[in-house]
């Protein structure tokens, strides 16, 4: 057994399942993908580490524990098509690609997408396609989607990705203020998103999830 095979076991046993995560297909997903093939090469040392991977430019891979929980929430099943928002090297939509029937993965930084790319081809997720594009604008043309991810932190979701969802359909997001964040599943309903808390993490808010602040005079 490989060296990133125990780390990924150790991974499993006390980050993943000590937080309640438990349904068999995101527990498989996250012993089955290599993540240190979705980090930067001066990074591989540091892929199971339970925190944030910083990417650089403003970006993280999520730590384990809050991907795998935001997931656990959303209950991804395998008719779904998924939007990965901010899939940066690909690692979240690899193992979404386990869950669900087909994933869109947005990245915007074209060498982070093509990195993605290579990495998801070499471990034949034949189901995922990358999109490069703005992370806020999604990828309208491949929807609407049953489930949308996004990969950092928000203080607001711009309404062109809510309207990407199906009637019916959820969306994870990881509201920050300051320096706490809470994880919030929104379940869409007519023309409303109605946000429900589902636990604590914290990211970095990406570009284009910002709230913009009007001054009135």
């Amino acid at each position: 057994m490989s060296d990133f095979t125990t780390r990924r076991i150790m991974m499993v046993d006390t980050q993943v399942r000590p937080s309640d995560v438990t349904k068999f297909p995101i527990i498989d997903a996250m012993l089955t993908v290599p993540r240190e093939n979705f980090v930067p090469a001066a990074q591989k040392e540091a892929a199971y580490m339970g925190e944030n991977l910083d990417l650089g430019a403003g970006r993280v891979l999520l730590e384990p524990r809050t991907l795998a929980k935001m997931l656990d929430a959303l209950a991804i099943t395998n008719e779904e098509l998924v939007l990965d928002v901010g899939c940066a090297l690909g690692y979240s939509a690899a193992v979404i690609a386990h869950m669900a029937e087909a994933v869109v993965a947005v990245e915007e930084d074209e060498d982070m997408a093509t990195e993605a790319q290579e990495a998801l081809t070499e471990l034949g997720a034949d189901n995922v396609m990358i999109h490069t594009g703005t992370l806020a604008d999604g990828a309208a043309a491949h929807g609407p989607y049953d489930v949308i991810v996004i990969e950092g932190g928000v203080t607001e979701v711009p309404q062109s990705l809510l309207d990407q969802l199906k009637e019916g359909g959820r969306i994870g997001a990881l509201f920050m203020q300051g320096a706490l964040g809470e994880v919030r599943i929104g379940y869409k309903s007519g023309d409303m998103v109605s946000w429900r808390m589902a636990f604590n993490a914290a990211a970095p808010v990406l570009d284009g999830f910002k709230r913009q602040v009007v001054f009135e005079f």
